[in-house]
């Protein structure tokens, strides 16, 4: 009996045993935030491409020709951006319906070769991303 009053009363290897309880869970929110961090960039990266893209398709005068602009801007700047790959972007510039002044360049990305969606992680968002921009034709 002695024994087992002993075994009971041990702390020897209690913080161990806590640390494997807690660990995965610590390491699995950890890499969440991460995997949100890279995502949540991707995603602004693609929002200010987009608003770049439209301030270079304004000198277009028909909707041909603004998608042409805007699609040669997003192939042929350089981009900094280490998650984004100008390929994987779908382009799209249409004229608003309720407006005529104005024009929306639209961006859909396909992230799904984006490093986090390989983490063992919670849940994460959409593999596609998709922003827009709208611009006034002719000013205020």
């Amino acid at each position: 009996m002695s024994n087992f009053k002993r075994l009971l009363g041990g702390r020897d290897g209690a913080a161990a045993i806590e640390f494997a309880i807690i660990a995965p869970l610590f390491f699995m929110c950890v890499l969440t935030l991460i995997a949100y961090g890279v995502y949540l960039s991707a995603a602004h990266s693609i929002q200010q491409i987009a608003a770049d893209a439209a301030r270079t398709a304004i000198a277009g005068l028909s909707q041909t020709e603004r998608e042409r602009l805007a699609t040669d801007y997003i192939r042929r700047t350089t981009m900094d951006q280490a998650f984004i790959k100008s390929s994987r972007m779908t382009v799209t510039v249409r004229d608003d319906a309720n407006n005529a002044n104005q024009f929306t360049v639209r961006i859909k990305y396909d992230a799904g070769d984006l490093p986090i969606f390989n983490l063992f992680t919670f849940a994460m968002p959409s593999e596609q991303i998709e922003r827009f921009a709208t611009i006034r034709i002719g000013g205020v």
